[in-house]
């Protein structure tokens, strides 16, 4: 990309969606903030780039509002070193509703008209799948910090602009996954699923690779993320002698599933997915049951100084503080971006594509070091060796460690 310095006034797996005034005051802050980092650089035309997901329409929005503050912070960041190129960044931020028709319509209007140079986000897997055929046809590099459903990422390699820096549907079936089989205790495990498309794509999952295990469910049960009472699909779990749940649910379903057990004094161990972190959780379990699952994170315990001052700039703003991990991968996407932006020499969608597949020098960032993190056939920048293994205790969630998890190989890990 070729800018003309020009002089410019620069602008900037909870139950239930955020107030709207809180989503307000949130995009408020955040444009300030933005505001002030951008007139710093106003000697040159801003770099447009944009987030395209949901940050009040439904449950994940939560993910979606952690993820604006976390672009946010890097762009700030970003600016105060002399942007990416010389050039500042003005960050847009779209809410698609949890709707796909909004989302297309968003994602379609940030590269027509606003020419964005990057589009980060969706917040749900459903509305990705839903435009990435536009990313790809219109050669637009999408960086992508929370969906995990594992066709996101999925295209041809001569034209994929999908990269992502989350967790994997199937790579979190392939960690929960190796843990059931090395683990002596788990004589018959059960899956029990959502009906939504999110439910069903984690069921195809657990399936393909508890066959490469060898590992037959002798219990499969599904239920609506509406349901509260799941008592008849775990007295059939129980009654088929499953010891050991393989859940994927979003977080309020979760909650009502765990209290469903206590109903029937059921307590088979259970291991879940990173909606477990979600507020929705352990608002609907409460202090004790939430404390009950097993779970995948990418950044349950702050690790790092840098870590550390980033949350200082935004705790405060996050409503669950061990939802942090949200932040840290969008700041972290930021950083990717730009690196590839800067290698390339350009912005322009087919020579960051490229340099994302090459990239010639570390990323420092929040959940990892990215040393060549990216190829032309592999687009995922976390895989399950950078899980961490959670749980809930004292109202945080914190690591869970035991011998057959430090037994773990990495020829355990099936895909």
């Amino acid at each position: 990309m070729t800018k003309k310095k020009t002089a410019s006034n620069d602008t900037a797996p909870t139950g239930t969606a955020p107030a709207r005034p809180r989503l307000t005051a949130l995009l408020g802050a955040a444009a300030a903030v933005l505001m002030s980092a951008a007139v710093q650089a106003q000697a040159a035309d801003p770099i447009k780039i944009a987030y395209n997901g949901d940050i009040s329409g439904s449950p994940s929005a939560e993910s979606g509002q952690i993820g604006v503050l976390g672009i946010g912070a890097a762009v700030e960041d970003i600016n105060k070193r002399g942007g990416v190129l010389g050039h500042p960044l003005e960050f847009l931020v779209r809410d698609d509703l949890g709707q796909p028709p909004k989302a297309i319509q968003n994602m379609t209007d940030l590269i027509d008209r606003e020419k964005v140079s990057v589009v980060f986000g969706p917040t749900n897997s459903g509305n990705a799948l839903a435009w990435k055929h536009i990313a790809n046809q219109k050669r637009m590099p999408v960086l992508v910090s929370s969906a995990s459903s594992t066709a996101i990422t999925e295209g041809p390699s001569s034209g994929n602009y999908l990269f992502r820096v989350s967790m994997v549907d199937r790579e979190q079936a392939s960690a929960l996954l190796a843990y059931v089989k090395k683990n002596p205790e788990a004589k018959a495990v059960g899956f029990f699923v959502e009906t939504t498309g999110y439910g069903q794509a984690g069921l195809k999952d657990l399936e393909q690779i508890a066959a490469l295990h060898g590992m037959k469910p002798v219990s499969i049960e599904k239920f609506d993320a509406r349901d509260t009472d799941m008592t008849s699909q775990l007295s059939k779990a129980k009654a088929a002698g499953a010891d050991t749940l393989v859940v994927w649910a979003q977080a309020a379903p979760l909650g009502h599933l765990v209290r469903s057990m206590e109903k029937l004094d059921y307590f088979p161990k259970v291991f879940t997915t990173w909606a477990a972190s979600f507020s929705g959780f352990p608002e609907v379990a409460g202090p004790k049951l939430m404390e009950w699952p097993v779970f995948l994170t990418t950044s349950s315990e702050r690790k790092s100084a840098e870590a550390d001052s980033l949350f200082a700039r935004i705790g405060p703003k996050l409503a669950n503080p061990s939802m942090f991990w949200a932040a840290s991968q969008a700041y972290d996407t930021v950083l990717l971006w730009a690196a590839a932006a800067e290698q390339a020499g350009d912005t322009k969608g087919e020579a960051v594509r490229a340099a994302l597949e090459s990239l010639n020098k570390p990323v420092a960032g929040m959940v990892k070091t990215y040393d060549k993190p990216f190829s032309a056939t592999q687009h995922e920048g976390l895989t399950a060796a950078d899980y961490h293994w959670s749980r809930w205790k004292d109202g945080k969630v914190v690591d869970f460690n035991d011998p057959v998890l430090a037994g773990l190989q990495p020829a355990d890990f099936k895909k």
